[in-house]
This record gives structure tokens, sequence and C-alpha cells, in this order.
């Protein structure tokens, strides 16, 4: 007598076909994860706004719910393309001797190696710092943020320490104050400058808003003065509060909106 087949053995469960498309990376993302991700909106509205055609898949409009897409397509919400990947805002207090940029060849230690363990994205600076110089520097993975933020167009408030290699004479730091210091054919605009409290005249605070390379020394230069040491210590209304050199911290949810209406 011939034995029936045995059907639970023949069909495949579900949690195989589950487990072979979590392992497959070709199975991609689920497009309302995707949206979520990138931070416009949470997974139940993704839904809302995918079934009322918002959401573009490599050029093509995507209502289905749950349809899976990869990494390098090209996904846009509302004709703007957007990425699945977390922004991220990280400050550090950079110590000196680190560059912000350097050569692997020479084993030059970065900023880089200090907010390794800050994120797994890969996390940019926005504009740089000296080697020597010290002081906040913030770093993301949102290509807005750092383009808005890193423009020389863009005037962000700075606040700068600086130790000058001898007192600050009166007379120049009114010059400073009065804006009439001229670089490069043009006047050096200084929000404030003050001794610091209770320090020798050879420190100060420098408040400005130009992000040009190096205007802080080329400025005391033009005076006849050397930069010894340069903290950067206020970076658009982010502070060193709490915050000890060489460490890093991320940035409030309200941080990241004040940043975003400079």
């Amino acid at each position: 007598m011939s034995r029936k087949p045995n059907q639970k053995q023949n069909m495949p469960s579900k949690k195989i076909q589950v487990d072979k498309q979590v392992k497959n990376p070709e199975a991609g993302m689920r497009l309302n994860k995707y949206i979520a991700n990138s931070g416009i909106c949470s997974r139940r509205d993704a839904d809302i706004y995918i079934k009322a055609g918002s959401v573009r898949v490599n050029g093509e409009v995507v209502t289905e719910m749950g349809y899976k897409v990869k990494l390098t397509d090209e996904v846009k919400f509302d004709g703007r393309r957007i990425n699945p990947e977390k922004k991220e805002y990280v400050l550090l207090n950079k110590p000196s001797g680190f560059y912000v940029t350097g050569s692997l060849e020479k084993n030059n230690r970065t900023v880089m190696d200090l907010i390794a363990n800050a994120s797994k994205s890969k996390l940019d600076p926005i504009g740089r710092l000296d080697t020597s110089t010290t002081g906040l520097l913030l770093f993301t993975n949102d290509g807005t943020m750092s383009k808005n933020l890193g423009s020389p167009k863009k005037l962000i408030r700075q606040i700068y320490h600086v130790e000058l290699n001898r007192n600050l004479d009166q007379e120049d730091l009114e010059s400073i104050r009065d804006n009439q210091v001229i670089l490069e054919g043009q006047k050096v605009i200084v929000d404030d400058i003050s001794y610091v409290e209770k320090q020798p005249k050879r420190q100060v605070g420098i408040e400005l808003k130009s992000t040009k390379p190096h205007i802080v020394q080329k400025m005391f230069k033009k005076l006849g003065y050397e930069v010894v040491k340069l903290d950067r210590v206020v970076f658009g209304g982010l502070t060193k509060k709490d915050l000890p050199r060489g460490r890093f911290r991320h940035l409030s949810k309200q941080e990241v909106i004040n940043l975003g209406m400079l």
C-alpha cells in the first residue's frame, strides 16, 4: 500500500522563508521603514503617504504596501531625494594636536579617531579647525545641515578664547572692536571683543561670524601679535558646558532644531 506524501514535510515553513529574506541582501528594506529612517515621519504615517502617491522609486510612483527597496535605489518623497540613514549630530571638544584632515601615510592623529565610537554611520566635520586649535567641532551625516552651516556665506556665531604672545594694547583692542582691521581689502567684522576677566591682558575673548580660514590669526598678526592658543568655546549656540576636552556628545533634538533655524 502506497503511503500518502506528508504534506507538512513538503511545505517550507514560513520561518525558513523569513530567515532567507533577512540573510539575502537583495531582499531590500520595506519602503515605509526606509522613509521612517530618513526622518520624514513614522512608519504608520509613511504608509499613508505611500498610498497617496507621494513616493517615487527610481522615477516611478509606488503605492504598494510592503514594497521593498534596495539601498542603491533612488527614493524621492514629494520630489526630494531621501536617505534611509538616521541623521546624527555629534559635538566634539577637540584637543590640540589632532588633525581635522590628516595623512594616513604619516600616521597622523585625526579627530575621526576621537569620535570612532560615536556612531556606526560615517560622520563628517562641518568646517575645519587647525591642528593646534582646540574647541568645538560639529560632525554629522546630514548633508543638508553640513552644506548650510559650512557655507562661507552663512554667518554662524562663534566665540574664541585667544591667548596672545604679549598683552593686547587697549588701542588695538578698540581697533578690532571698531572693525578697523583690513585683510585682503576688506574689513574684518567683529561682533565683540574683550579682555578675559581676572586674566592677563594677553588673553581675550572675541565673537565673530566669519568662517574664513585663519581669520583670527591673520587679524592679530596684522596688528603685530602672534596667537599662542586658540579655543572655540561657542559655535552656533552650542557651548562646551559639561563637555571635557577630547570628549564628544550627541546633540539633543532641540539643539538640532535650533541649528536648522540658523
